[in-house]
Parts: C-alpha cells; sequence; structure tokens
C-alpha cells in the first residue's frame, strides 16, 4: 500500500529528472552550435539548431537562444557569401572585359531593357539574305542560338541539330511558330525563318561546339520541317564558342552580383530582428 501511495510521487520525480537531463542535454548542444558558429562551420551549426527545436520543443528558452543563433549564423553565411563575391566578381568582370573583344554591342533603347554582345562576324547586317547560324549573349549571361532560313519556298522547321562525323550529336527543344522565338516572313518572293534558342535551350548545342575538335566538320540540320542542312565554317565554331565563353563569365557575375544583394538585404533584415531582442 505504501508502494502504490509513494508512485506518484517516484513518477514525479523520474519526469522531473527526465526533464532536467532534457534541458542540460538542449543546452549542450547549444554551446556546441555556438562553437561551430564561431569556427564558422554554418551549415552544421545551422543543421545541430534544427535537431535541437526538434527534439526538445519544451525547452523555451534554450529554443530562444538558439532562434538568436540562427539569426547570427545566416548572417555570418551573408557575411561570408559578400566576402566571397568582393574577391571573384573583380576577377570575373576582367576576364569579361577581355573576352568582349571581338564582339559587338547592340541594344535598342526603345525596346531593350537589357543589351546583348554579337560577335562582330555574325551581325545581321553582315549576313543579310543568306541561310547561317548566329549567336549571341545578353549582359546577364543568357546565350541564344538562332537557325536563320533563307530561301524561295519555306521549310517551317521548329529546331536545330548539330553533329559531327562519327555520329555523335546534340539538338535543341522544338520551338513552336509563334511569331516571336519562331518568326516567318515574305519579302520579294523570298522566305525568311528565324527560329531563337534561348538559355537552356541552346545550352547543349553550344557545349556540344564548345568541347568538340576545331578540325571537325559541324552538321547543323534544321529539323521539324522540310529537309535543310548546312555546315558550320570555322568562324561559325569559333565564334559560338567564343560566346559560350563570354556567356558562362557574364553568367557567373550576374549571379554573384544578385547573391551580393540578396544578402545585403538579408544582413540588413537580420539586425532589424536581432535590435528589436535587445
Amino acid at each position: 500500500m505504501k508502494l502504490l501511495k509513494s508512485s506518484p510521487v517516484i513518477l514525479l520525480i523520474f519526469m522531473l529528472l527526465a526533464t532536467c537531463g532534457e534541458r542540460k542535454e538542449a543546452g549542450r548542444r547549444l554551446e556546441e552550435a555556438k562553437t561551430m558558429y564561431e569556427n564558422k562551420a554554418f551549415a552544421a551549426a545551422k543543421s545541430l539548431i534544427d535537431t535541437i527545436n526538434l527534439c526538445y520543443p519544451h525547452e523555451i528558452k534554450v529554443r530562444k537562444e538558439a532562434l538568436t543563433l540562427m539569426r547570427l549564423v545566416e548572417r555570418g553565411e551573408c557575411e561570408r557569401n559578400i566576402a566571397y563575391c568582393d574577391s571573384v566578381l573583380p576577377i570575373c568582370l576582367e576576364e569579361a572585359e577581355f573576352l568582349k573583344k571581338g564582339f559587338a554591342f547592340e541594344k535598342d533603347t526603345a525596346y531593350d531593357n537589357i543589351g546583348k554582345y554579337v560577335r562582330k562576324t555574325m551581325t545581321i547586317e553582315r549576313n543579310v539574305e543568306r541561310s547561317y547560324i548566329r549567336c549571341g549573349v545578353n549582359e546577364e549571361g543568357e546565350m541564344y542560338i538562332a537557325s536563320v532560313y533563307f530561301g524561295s519556298n519555306p521549310i517551317h522547321h521548329t529546331g536545330l541539330k548539330f553533329s559531327v562525323g562519327d555520329g555523335t550529336l546534340a539538338e535543341t527543344p522544338s520551338i513552336p511558330h509563334d511569331g516571336g522565338t519562331n518568326y516567318r516572313f515574305n519579302d520579294m518572293g523570298n522566305t525568311t525563318e528565324v527560329v531563337t534558342y534561348k538559355g537552356e535551350n541552346c545550352k547543349t548545342i553550344a557545349g556540344f561546339v564548345s568541347v568538340t575538335d576545331e578540325k571537325e566538320r559541324i552538321k547543323a540540320e534544321y529539323t521539324g520541317g522540310k529537309p535543310f542542312s548546312l555546315y558550320l565554317s570555322d568562324n561559325d565554331k569559333k565564334d559560338i564558342k567564343a560566346t559560350y565563353k563570354l556567356a558562362m563569365v557574364l553568367n557567373e557575375i550576374n549571379a554573384m552580383q544578385k547573391e551580393k544583394v540578396r544578402s545585403e538585404k538579408k544582413i540588413k533584415f537580420i539586425d532589424e530582428k536581432l535590435n528589436k531582442q535587445k
């Protein structure tokens, strides 16, 4: 009987001991996360803080401290990202300026918010009334390749395929006729068709040219309509490779500039939250 009467007390003692144990373990993990933060092991610190919130939902005091620490960790990540961008951006900008040699800059201020770089040999005025492959890259690093057809009869093409003698090939997705990225017009009894493959839609074929030996003949087939093909000239291959390289650098610059702005805004937001806690 005495044992039964005393069991609630024993149970309470066990619960208190368990609670103290949880609080101690949560505190230990928080201290471990603080050490990780101080050592700039931000990813590990965030993971451990998430564990504290998940495993110790009733340790309100520890979780509040963990929230503050999480904000400091995220602030540290932003500072690291900004430092990285500041150190790498000047190198990329210098490389971009070097790579821009041989390109013409085009921007119609009435219609374009973003300008583009086109190899001087590929400007439209130098390639009137002929079928050819042209390419370019905008200021943010988005590359495009366009298949231009000029002839007496339309072929209604929607895609482009590059291939070499051993059968290795790369091709674009199909771009339906929409009057924009795939447009056609007739003039003086001749048809012009221009299909433009932007960003991810040209990445495969641009990469294909960039890794193909310069001595290889690359066949360009216009797909989705009547059969038509041509071979890339040596200058075509050089221009596509040069554009692809510039695109990668400009894309990296654009990504870092955006990351820096994002990180600066996040630091401002975190500082506001931390100041409210004081």
